[in-house]
């Protein structure tokens, strides 16, 4: 009884500690979008219920796409016939055009509370993102980037 206690714990301090990077990543990203598209007051108002409503269900999406395909192809790609594999395939034309889908939804949203350039400067902005948190990742690890070390 005594360990089911301690592992319970140690499953909830885990939970937590990804929830707070999570949640330290989320402001992040808040911040940045925010300083790169110099977004007014009355224009972050607005923008943010809609970016965050997208964000969240291209979050499940990606989930998805891990517990669906990934994790598929954890279990080896040797051990996949035809028919698994072109399910494989559906599944991730699926997430695929499902993504387009929400990229267009979410435009068409945003249209009616930023500029157009400020959109387009948007996804720059997001790919921009994904690379400073991967440096940053690869910066706390120790390891050198393409660039070397900064």
């Amino acid at each position: 009884m005594k360990k089911l206690i301690i592992i319970f714990l140690l499953l909830a301090a885990t939970m937590q500690a990804q929830e707070g990077k999570y949640e330290k990543i989320k402001a992040f990203k808040t911040a940045y979008i925010t300083e790169k598209l110099a977004l007014t007051p009355s224009e972050a108002e607005k923008f943010w219920p809609i970016y965050n409503k997208f964000d969240d269900k291209f979050r499940d999406l990606r989930k998805k796409e891990r517990s669906e395909i990934f994790q598929k192809l954890r279990e080896g790609l040797d051990n996949l016939n035809d028919a698994e594999a072109n399910e494989l395939i559906d599944v991730s034309l699926t997430i695929e055009s499902e993504e387009v889908a929400l990229r267009k939804q979410m435009i068409t949203e945003l249209r009616k509370v930023i500029s157009p350039k400020k959109i387009i400067i948007l996804k720059k902005t997001e790919n921009d993102f994904k690379k400073e948190l991967l440096d940053r990742y690869r910066n706390s690890k120790g390891e050198k980037g393409p660039k070397g070390p900064k």
